[in-house]
């Protein structure tokens, strides 16, 4: 996809600039409303499990086990997009992921086999969710921003929990009205509209606006080559993870990340209506539960931008996995009534991914440059172990009737890997040179 508006950046970027807004927050709302949609669409399969059973005749092992392959793309994807990024652009890559979540959606409207249901909403909205994953994020924190990269992490990774809480409700209540394929439709529309913001707002790099870095003090960054060949591209992911393997505090965020995942997007996002269907809640009021551990998310992974900026993120990482694994353990134990489940809306929804700004924020301060990819590769652990939830309490479902045990183990994962993160130790400092005499 050429660059087709090469003036129209710089034309917005001086628009911006005598309103005194730097043109990387153009960028970074454009980013949020890319994450925000295609969150709606990672999160929608919360709402068709139901309908595909009815219509189907699929059982809830079949259908999570489709939808476990899309979080392991998704997942997967992650250090790839960050090449792609480098040698494509930002532009191009999210334009095109949004192209590829489009057509599988578009595709699922004809689906009658399982085996469809795999392929569309598996690997093909895998694949386009993945491109635009928290690496785009990342990558769009550390090119454009030099200061307040923890608030700007914050703010792009509450876009998920947005798109949770506009689409979510919504979409349960199309659902239960119109039917599942009405209501994906909405999500084509606001897939169209966020690809025209896309192409006329998104910019690679700073320099390509005549611009420094937010807050930057060493002048214009010109933008880095990009790896000479695709060979080069599809290889430095790999290079990549085999230096940062070496290092003990890639696997502990790798394995705390694996259990964020396991604990959020496989269990809670994609089988939490489902699991107070059990207990005779409706749909829409189960979304709109959802939609409140959203409106806290949106405070809580906010606030963990702008903490991060200030303090140890391993002490917060502590924090954050202990609240959420106390919530999980006790959700098993209570009656499922309006204010239990109130309570644990809100210390579940304040760490539902407050997680992200600080795991980034120390891949930043561990691994420099190579942060993006580093946490490409993090991330990939994070949709790994999403994936293992969303099978795992699917199996849990089908064979024992019940979703209780994989939430409180669950639970249990988030407080293990609370003592982990505190295992972390600080970055050693080099040596000072001796001063002369």
């Amino acid at each position: 996809m050429p660059n087709t508006l090469p003036s129209t950046g710089t034309t917005i970027s001086r628009f911006a600039a005598r309103h005194g807004v730097h043109y990387g927050w153009v960028v970074a709302a454009a980013t949020f409303l890319t994450m925000l949609v295609t969150a709606g669409a990672v999160g929608t399969p919360g709402v068709l499990i139901g309908p595909l059973q009815q219509e189907f005749g699929w059982s809830t092992s079949e259908i999570s086990s489709a939808f476990a392959i899309r979080l392991v793309l998704f997942g997967l994807m992650g250090p790839f997009a960050a090449a792609f990024i480098n040698r494509f652009g930002i532009r191009r890559v999210a334009s095109v992921a949004l192209l590829l979540i489009g057509a599988g959606i578009l595709g699922s409207f004809a689906m009658t086999e399982l085996w469809q249901l795999t392929l569309l909403w598996g690997v093909v909205v895998g694949f386009g969710t993945g491109l635009t994953a928290m690496v785009l994020g990342a990558t769009v924190a550390t090119r454009w921003f030099a200061t307040r990269r923890g608030l700007v992490v914050g703010l792009l990774t509450a876009s998920t929990a947005t798109g949770q809480l506009v689409f979510l409700p919504l979409m349960a209540s199309l659902t239960e009205s119109l039917g599942w394929r009405d209501a994906l439709t909405l999500i084509l529309v606001m897939l169209f509209l966020t690809a025209v913001v896309v192409l006329v707002f998104m910019r690679d790099h700073p320099a390509d606006v005549g611009l420094a870095p937010y807050g930057a003090k060493d002048g214009m960054v010109v933008a880095p080559a990009p790896p000479a060949t695709l060979g080069a591209m599809l290889a430095s992911p790999i290079a990549v993870l085999m230096e940062a393997a070496q290092t003990r505090i890639f696997w502990v965020l790798f394995g705390t990340f694996f259990i964020c995942g396991a604990s959020t997007n496989g269990l809670v996002q994609t089988h939490f209506i489902a699991l107070c269907g059990d207990f005779g809640m409706a749909a829409t009021a189960t979304a709109g539960m959802l939609a409140i551990i959203g409106i806290f998310d949106i405070a809580g992974t906010i606030g963990s931008g702008w903490l991060s900026d200030r303090f140890d993120s391993r002490i917060l990482l502590f924090w954050y996995y202990g609240l959420r694994g106390l919530s999980l353990v006790y959700l098993p134990f209570t009656s499922f009534s309006f204010y239990e489940l109130s309570i644990f809306a809100v210390f579940y929804g304040l760490d539902w991914v407050a997680t992200v700004p600080p795991t980034l924020k120390l891949t930043i301060d561990r691994f420099g440059a190579r942060a993006p990819m580093v946490f490409g590769w993090v991330f990939a652990g994070h949709q790994l172990g999403a994936a293992f939830a969303a099978w795992g309490a699917g199996f849990t479902r089908t064979a024992y009737e019940t979703y209780l045990p994989a939430f409180f183990i669950a639970g249990v994962l988030c407080l293990i890997g609370a003592l982990a993160v505190v295992t972390i130790r600080e970055p050693k400092m080099p040596e000072a040179a001796p001063q002369p005499a």
